[in-house]
């Protein structure tokens, strides 16, 4: 790849502890390492504020809070983006958030397909947000999503549409039978049905990390992966908890996109 957008980004595949400051300074340890291998962009799994199966109202804070201003401030050293999943106040509920902050940027993402399936009822604690979200790095337009949302093709071609060439998915993926399949299968359609190289970050697998967790949340599985926009996976992680350093170029979603007419020729919106 010898674009001259080419922008290299770092997949943080841990696995989170239930205290968030303890989970702060994983993520500053992470995005020195990162950093330190040249990367722009560092991307941190669905819930690093805190993992799944703790009460997490009482650990929720707004965007301009203390956490979240953590992040900022190891972004602003280290001169990089993060993406890192977090946990905003909603009334009797949260927002399950993707912090974005770092080169000029701070906002967030509030997951839009909340996770009521295999039989767990996200929304019954998490409210859900509406708005697809997008930012610009070095020239290279990034969507984001969380999860779930993997598993929603319109999502990513509405972010494609908006000018993304990659999209990174921070996700706590639950364990079971085929979803590990799963993962993978919908990582690959999702470059390959919007043409966009997509980034994406789970937690690692809590006991191959060590780290003790409710047995019967979402915590993570590992094996993230990066996938170009025509499907084909670039670099997989295991199970454990793993760097992952790569070089996207836009051009590549922009010959996907011509080559397979996925946006040019979609008829339902």
């Amino acid at each position: 790849m010898t674009s001259s957008n080419t922008l290299r980004v770092a997949l943080c595949q841990l696995a989170s502890t239930a205290d968030p400051t303890a989970n702060l300074e994983l993520v500053r340890r992470w995005t020195a390492d990162a950093a330190t291998q040249g990367a722009r962009v560092v991307v941190f799994p669905e819930a690093t504020m805190a993992h799944f199966g703790v009460k997490l109202a009482p650990l929720a804070e707004p965007l301009d809070g203390p956490w979240a201003g953590g992040v900022a401030d190891i972004a602003r050293d280290h001169d990089v983006l993060i993406v890192a999943g977090m946990f905003t106040p909603a009334e009797d509920r949260v927002r399950n958030t993707l912090l974005i902050t770092g080169l000029g940027h701070h906002l967030g993402y509030d997951k839009i397909h909340l996770y009521d399936a295999f039989g767990f009822h996200e929304s019954a604690t998490v409210a859900g947000g509406d708005t697809p979200v997008t930012v610009g790095v070095d020239g290279v337009t990034l969507g984001v999503a969380t999860c779930y949302d993997v598993r929603f093709p319109g999502l990513f071609q509405d972010l494609a549409e908006k000018g993304a060439s990659a999209v990174a998915v921070a996700a706590s993926w639950g364990a079971g039978e085929g979803k590990r399949e799963q993962w993978e299968l919908l990582v690959r359609a999702r470059g390959l049905d919007s043409g966009t190289w997509i980034l994406a970050c789970g937690q690692a697998d809590p006991a191959a990390a060590g780290v003790d967790v409710n047995p019967k949340a979402p915590t993570g599985i590992g094996y993230s992966a990066v996938a170009d926009p025509f499907g084909t996976v670039r670099t997989q992680a295991g199970a454990e908890p793993e760097l992952v350093v790569v070089d996207i170029d836009p051009e590549t979603a922009e010959a996907s996109r011509r080559a397979t007419g996925a946006l040019a020729n979609r008829k339902m919106h």
